[in-house]
């Protein structure tokens, strides 16, 4: 029950930070990449800001030898770059690059925003569902355990 509550807080969070600092509005990311245009550098001070709160969060959970409601401390250790990701990180990039929306802001803007966001979210769920049929390259992705990593 406390890891339900602790994402669906911590999930409330990251979408009214989203709201409140403008990254749900596809415009203004769609302006932070345009960088020959009229950039607006301000995804990267959020970009910034969320980084410095996730490294926070990493420290202390690797102090404590393991996360508050999880037994262990899992990392991945798989360094290498197999199609599935090289292809994943570029429909990614693309869908991001044309309508200005990313999972996170697209679910928040979802009931709000109706113009791009059903259609990016319908997508999304087709990519997921493609990234179950398409074999991988390994079965079981390696993860280090405990605080040792």
């Amino acid at each position: 029950m406390a890891k339900t509550v602790s994402a669906f807080t911590v999930g409330l969070l990251f979408g009214i930070g989203l709201l409140v600092s403008g990254m749900a509005n596809p415009a203004k990311v769609l302006a932070f990449l345009d960088v020959t245009g009229r950039w607006d550098p301000s995804l990267a001070f959020v970009m910034a800001g969320a980084v410095a709160v996730s490294a926070a969060g990493y420290r202390v959970a690797r102090r404590r030898g393991r996360p508050v409601l999880a037994p262990r401390l899992e990392i991945p250790t798989r360094r290498d770059l197999d199609p599935r990701l090289l292809v994943g990180a570029a429909l990614f990039g693309v869908g991001w690059g044309l309508v200005g929306l990313c999972p996170g802001p697209a679910l928040t803007i979802l009931s709000v925003v109706p113009a791009p966001a059903p259609t990016f979210v319908a997508a999304m769920a087709v990519g997921m569902l493609m990234f179950r049929l398409v074999p991988s390259s390994t079965s079981n992705p390696k993860a280090v355990r405990g605080a040792d990593a």
